[in-house]
């Protein structure tokens, strides 16, 4: 009885090059993917896809500005809290859609009005009587009972932002860096703004990053450049006129649903619509902001600030550590905000609390977030993730030397040489007596001491 062979058809030559040709690519994408995190710096930032699309340099220096001079290394090589990131189109068109539905959305309400000063300079308890807001008709204080010095033309194309990275240099103080990893559609959805006063403007100027015979509408690659004017609307204080920006983000660009503040000192390493998505639109939260690196108390802080001389007024920094005695410190370099009513709000006392004792806002932050209702939704994120999403460069080392400001220099110089003449010697604790002091039992664990 004859015997049935089977055989069996292999498939034709072409269908197995296609699925070597699918392996293959299956392959080296794995093995670029991994590649790419397995040698990143500390494998704490995770792009959806290292092949994003990124623009190229938006603006060339010229050599004489340094605008790369002196980064401060990073101290971590671990990360116990990595960040993720979307795939870039997938962002841009959540973002998008997110901007384009919140028209609606309840906004806060503002007491207006005239005042001695820009933030109209509030008792404490007068301050703290806002923090409980549980009516949305009650209207705040939030600044501006003086008229801040931009033009008209400028101040329309603020209310045009949708979101908006913005920053700020007084006094010379920093260098205006670009920001690096854009996406390609990012200069369109993302508006990038720079304020500046005299004496920085006239730094470009010297250094040639803008000509002189520029027009008005002053732009540094990514960034449009707001000069504020000399006024006596402002503080005297430069440190406190970048406060402005700094916590009234949501009343400059009254329309942006999301903002992004960055010290000039810092430059961004991430396309802001990745960081915002990630950092706020994922975990659904008000406002994101790093842990500090070095300080894990508000009085540690206070202390650091009085050693090296950062506010001369020592005595006021007593009074106001007596008020904020025991809360956490953050490193408010990069703030990140979903606008709202609560992120606004606690802007707002931020604000206030900064115009009342000093602009060193790690002081008052902690305190405003843990006692404002209704409570901010915040991500306080690890240091590791700050030190990859920005570099942290010194402050200026020279500066240009200008007369417009030599006067209003010296008298600042004057006042807190009278500030300072007045004060005790707070960092010799020996003398500070704790007897009554509400932070007496910190201070005695952190000094490991029973003075």
């Amino acid at each position: 009885m004859g015997k049935f062979i089977s055989i069996t058809a292999s498939p034709p030559l072409y269908v197995r090059s296609k699925l070597l040709c699918f392996s293959l690519l299956y392959f080296f994408t794995t093995l670029s993917l991994f590649l790419y995190v397995s040698l990143s710096r500390n494998q704490c930032v995770f792009r959806y896809s290292p092949f994003d699309p990124v623009q190229t340099n938006t603006f060339s220096y010229p050599s004489s500005y340094g605008e790369h001079k002196y980064a401060l290394p990073t101290h971590r090589s671990s990360c116990s809290s990595p960040v993720f990131f979307s795939d870039y189109w997938t962002v841009l068109n959540e973002i998008q859609s997110i901007c384009s539905d919140s028209s609606s959305s309840e906004k806060l309400r503002y007491i207006n009005g005239n005042s001695e000063t820009f933030g109209g300079n509030f008792t404490t308890l007068k301050r703290f009587s806002y923090f409980n807001h549980s009516d949305n008709d009650v209207e705040v204080p939030c600044g501006f009972f003086r008229d801040f010095p931009v033009s008209d033309s400028d101040r329309a194309e603020m209310e045009k932002c949708g979101l908006v990275v913005a920053s700020a240099i007084f006094n010379d103080h920093d260098k205006i860096r670009q920001p690096v990893g854009l996406g390609v559609k990012t200069l369109e959805t993302v508006c990038f703004y720079m304020f500046i006063d005299d004496k920085t403007l006239n730094s470009l100027f010297h250094h040639n990053v803008i000509p002189k015979d520029n027009p008005r509408d002053y732009r540094v690659g990514a960034w449009r450049i707001i000069k504020i004017s000399k006024s006596e609307n402002l503080y005297l204080n430069p440190a406190m006129n970048g406060v402005i920006p700094k916590y009234l983000i949501h009343r400059l660009f009254p329309n942006s649903q999301f903002s992004i503040w960055i010290d000039a000192k810092i430059q961004l390493m991430i396309d802001p619509l990745l960081l915002i998505h990630s950092m706020l639109v994922v975990p659904d939260v008000d406002m994101a902001i790093s842990k500090h690196p070095f300080f894990v108390n508000t009085m540690e802080e206070a202390m650091a600030t009085a050693r090296w001389n950062k506010w001369g007024d020592v005595d006021g920094l007593r009074m106001q550590m007596e008020t904020y005695c025991e809360h956490d410190v953050p490193d408010s370099a990069l703030i990140l905000r979903k606008h709202g009513i609560r992120s606004d709000l606690f802007s707002c006392l931020m604000f206030n609390e900064l115009e009342a004792f000093n602009p060193r806002d790690q002081l008052a932050f902690a305190f405003v977030r843990d006692h404002i209702n209704p409570m901010v939704k915040m991500n306080m994120f690890e240091v590791e993730v700050f030190e990859q999403i920005v570099v942290e460069y010194r402050h200026n080392l020279k500066k240009i030397k200008t007369s417009s400001y030599e006067e209003q220099e010296e008298e600042q110089k004057q006042k807190s040489l009278r500030i300072i003449q007045k004060k005790r010697r707070w960092l010799d604790y020996g003398s500070w007596s704790l007897n009554g002091s509400s932070c007496k039992s910190y201070l005695m664990e952190m000094w490991d001491d029973h003075h």
